[in-house]
């Protein structure tokens, strides 16, 4: 490798060099199972964000109006436990929030099927410290969806 190739391997990033020396990654979801388009195929980051903007949102009017009473300090607080109970009731009943819902979007086992309550609970305690919803594997999962062995699929 000479150093023009070296420094080109820097700029595009580990994955484009690799896919140069003949690695195949595949389409997000691949190593799953999952389809590349259309309905059981990987949530995209965009709908995933504009689906928790949607609860997060929803669970701040919740609070603020039932629970904080007009302190807006308190309502912020509150809303974490509005999350944290609205997680656990919808996705672990019927596999979605109703930002995903909206959205169309569903929380499902890696291997299919509806996730169970314990593995719901870990993944919402999990998105509420923030960190591992920011870090993400090469399907495009958080950290939160991979270590409770679900994922984010398209209706």
């Amino acid at each position: 490798m000479d150093n023009r190739q070296a420094i080109g391997s820097w700029l595009s990033g580990p994955r484009a060099a690799a896919e140069e020396m003949g690695a195949d990654f595949g389409h997000r979801g691949k190593r799953l199972g999952l389809p590349e388009e259309g309905p059981g195929s990987i949530a995209r980051p965009g709908r995933r964000i504009g689906a928790l903007f949607i609860d997060w949102a929803l669970c701040m009017v919740i609070a603020y109006g039932l629970i904080a009473q007009g302190d807006q300090q308190a309502a912020g607080n509150w809303a974490l436990l509005v999350f944290l109970v609205m997680s656990l009731l919808t996705v672990g009943t019927i596999g979605c929030t109703p930002g995903k819902r909206v959205l169309g979007l569903r929380v499902v086992a890696e291997g299919g099927g509806r996730i169970g309550l314990g593995r719901v609970l870990l993944r919402t305690v999990l998105l509420l410290v923030v960190i591992p919803a920011l870090v993400w594997d090469r399907d495009g999962r958080g950290l939160h969806d991979r270590l409770s062995k679900a994922v984010q699929i398209r209706m």
